[in-house]
Order: C-alpha cells, then structure tokens, then sequence
C-alpha cells in the first residue's frame, strides 16, 4: 500500500474514461486518490455522465497530495484552464518539484499556468495543441505505446482517451502502487502482449 496521494480535478465537461478509469487504477493499486470538483459537487462529464466528486477544490489543502491529475474532455479541459486555484496548484506543485499529470486536451492548463515552455510533453494529437506547444519540446509519436506516455521529471503526460490505461499505470508507478499486481489482474499485460503480437 502507497502512502502517496493523488488528486484528479474535475469541472463540468471532463471526459468520463480519463477521468474515472485513472482514479479507479490509482485505488486499485494501493494509492489513495481523490476526484476534486473545481465548482459543485455534481459534475458532468462530456458524454454527459454525472459523478459525486470526492472533494470540492475550496475545501481542500494542497499540501495534503503528492501529484495533481488533469483529464481533457472538452469543455471540461478548458473550465480548467480558467480556474485560478486549478492553475495557482499547478504552479506551486511544479515550483516545488511535485508530479504534476495531463492528459488529451488537459495540458492546455500546463499552457494556462506558464508551466510548460522548454519541457518535454505531449498532448491530443491535433494542430492546435502542436502550435500551443511550439516552445516545449513536443512528442508526437503514435508509433508504439511507450511514447504516448512522456515523463519530463515531475511532469507527465499522455495523448488521449485510449492512453489512460498505460498514463494511469505510469501514475501509479511514480506514486509506489502495487502495479504489476493489478496489471495482471486486469489483464492489461495479456492485452498489451496480443497487440504487439497481432
């Protein structure tokens, strides 16, 4: 069991499997994770699917986590980004060398903070997201599933929704879970040997 803790920040219009998926993962592994609703306790997701966020964002301390997640999913990735304590937590965590973790369309609030220029990172393969990151030094690799999860030190981030899997298992890995266990478990390596074998 970890001793380590997570957040993943939730605003109206995060998508549903970057979201869920990865806490569910975090949890599985022995890490204690948190999803933290950046307005009401009920936030729904960009396939309109509801969930009870754990946390509101006003009632927490930052200091109580060891990594904050950023799911994409539109418009929830973008509510993000307009978030002052969202961004002011970005910033403390990368000033302090804490993990901070985005996913698809939610580096953009990496962007947002001033976090990003001169790291290595990736994002939602698409034309906007490429120029955003004109100045970091941006992975654009869908050759194989390692590159579709980037770890720049403290930072990491991911690609898309069918990257959660392997982003959350990474998470996990940082954060001292059990992950080779649960990897078994839910047959992830099985799957992983019969794409690389198809």
């Amino acid at each position: 069991m970890s001793d380590k803790k997570a957040a993943v920040l939730l605003a109206d219009g995060y998508e549903e499997g970057e979201s869920l998926f990865l806490a569910d993962i975090l949890r599985r592994t022995g890490v204690a994770c948190d999803t933290v609703s950046i307005e009401e306790e009920m936030v729904r997701g960009c396939h309109d699917m509801y969930v009870k966020a754990d946390r509101l964002i006003t009632d927490i301390d930052y200091n109580d986590y060891d990594m904050v997640i950023i799911p994409g999913g539109m418009p929830g990735a973008a509510n993000l980004a307009k978030s002052e304590p969202v961004l002011a937590w970005v910033r403390q965590f990368m000033d302090e060398n804490k993990y901070v973790a985005a996913i698809c369309a939610g580096p953009m609030v990496l962007k947002e903070a001033g976090v990003s220029t001169g790291r290595t990172l990736t994002s939602y393969p698409a034309d906007k997201y490429r120029a955003m990151f004109a100045d970091a030094n941006y992975i654009d690799d869908n050759s194989q599933m390692e590159s579709m999860v980037v770890t720049d030190g403290n930072l990491i981030t991911s690609r898309g929704p069918a990257t959660t899997f392997p982003f959350a298992f990474r998470l996990a890995e940082v954060l001292e879970g059990n992950v080779e266990q649960v990897k078994q478990g839910m047959l992830y390596n099985a799957l992983c040997d019969s794409i690389r074998n198809a």
